[in-house]
């Protein structure tokens, strides 16, 4: 077990990566104080009960049910954008578990910092349209920022203790490993005729819709490129994406003397959560052992960026920089959304995000508010787009 003083606050715990942060905390028995969520408040409620946490958020739509149904219980319950960052900023828990959706992690990310918390992020939406910011922040209050997704995880677990002669990480490569989504082989024309429901099945993982759906088209890789070149401070050159099908090898990093590390386990988020939890000491978990005699061939391959180009945009986003990766990010998450509610063909997701990219006026050096208007209207183009578009069958 852990510290018994260690306490963490899990923001969107009723998300995939939320749940599963939940399950690490009770398997290693550290505290749980606040958890937010947005409209799942049933699940709120079942998991305010099982933790017995001080504050529960949830969205204003379903405050006054939560609030009803925790009644008997000393659980206060919250509401109101103000409300969730409060709760990222006040918190008395040393770790803030930011798994949030989107954009929307951006200020609670930054919010959790500047209360003086280490942050534990699978958010990658805040980091690709904040990462300066976040990363600043970090620095200056001198907290640490721990990676929840599990290609960051391991890239964070593989550079542990790593130093180069007179400073510095001695980082020559990040291998980020990608399972090639559902359509991995596929070519323009089979994707053209892609539905929602094929696009959710993804092979290797149990994810979120949106999640899933940038797997499919490779633009979860990119914006976990734009997350490592904030995480780790390298340069986007300095990353090689590896379709890895097997999902089994998490990531790799190939350092300056041309020795490579690389995590591998089972596909399981827990041991992830878990890591964040207890780093930087390491306690059992709940997930099977891998078995290398059973595990056959382990390969590598290129990415097909000519079939699936939201891939190389995002290596351009970050290499512009400034307010740029923040448009395609939000962009690209209006475009998803479209395409779930049947608006916009699985392609039109790499036409109209391309699209608002490129019509975006650059900022060198975004504010936070730049980074908000900058999104704000990228969704808005998108909204333009979808509805000049008759509903798709």
């Amino acid at each position: 077990m852990v510290d018994t003083q260690k306490s963490i606050a899990v923001l969107g715990s009723t998300g995939s990566v939320g749940r599963q942060a939940l399950d690490a905390a009770f398997r290693v028995g550290a505290k749980v104080t606040e958890i937010t969520g947005n409209k799942n408040w049933r699940l709120l409620e079942t998991q305010s009960r099982a933790t017995g946490v001080k504050k529960v958020w949830v969205s204003e739509e379903f405050y006054g049910d939560l609030k009803v149904a925790l009644a008997d219980t000393k659980t206060v319950v919250t509401t109101g954008g103000d409300g969730l960052n409060e709760i990222a900023y006040s918190t008395k828990s040393q770790l803030v578990f930011n798994c949030l959706l989107g954009s929307s992690g951006l200020i609670p990310a930054i919010s959790a910092l500047d209360g003086g918390h280490d942050i534990a992020i699978s958010n990658k939406e805040a980091l690709v349209e904040g990462g300066e910011l976040i990363t600043k922040k970090a620095r200056e209050k001198g907290r640490k920022i721990i990676p929840v997704d599990s290609e960051h995880s391991a890239i964070f677990q593989c550079i542990a203790g790593e130093s180069a002669a007179g400073g510095g990480l001695p980082i020559k490569k990040i291998y980020l490993t990608a399972s090639g989504g559902a359509f991995y082989g596929r070519d323009t024309s089979y994707l053209e005729k892609v539905t929602p429901k094929m696009a959710l099945c993804h092979p290797t993982w149990k994810m979120g819709d949106k999640i899933t759906i940038d797997s499919s088209t490779l633009m979860n890789k990119g914006l976990e490129i734009i997350e490592a070149v904030w995480l780790f401070g390298v340069a986007p050159d300095d990353i090689e994406v590896l379709i890895h099908r097997e999902s089994v090898v998490h990531s790799m990093v190939e350092f300056i003397d041309n020795n490579v590390k690389a995590v591998l386990s089972k596909p399981d988020m827990r041991l992830c959560a878990q890591y964040a939890i207890t780093y930087p000491e390491r306690l059992p978990a709940g997930v099977e052992s891998l078995d290398f005699t059973n595990l056959g061939a382990i390969t590598f391959s290129k990415p097909d960026t000519k079939t699936f180009p939201l891939l190389p945009l995002a290596v351009s986003a970050i290499k512009k920089g400034g307010n740029i990766p923040s448009a395609m990010s939000s962009a690209n998450e209006e475009a998803v959304k479209g395409f779930l509610e049947g608006r916009l063909g699985f392609t039109g997701i790499f036409d109209v995000v391309t699209r608002v990219v490129e019509d975006t006026n650059f900022i060198k050096s975004p504010s936070l508010d730049d980074i908000i208007q900058t999104g704000m209207s990228a969704r808005n183009r998108v909204k333009q787009v979808l509805a000049a578009q008759p509903r798709r069958s």
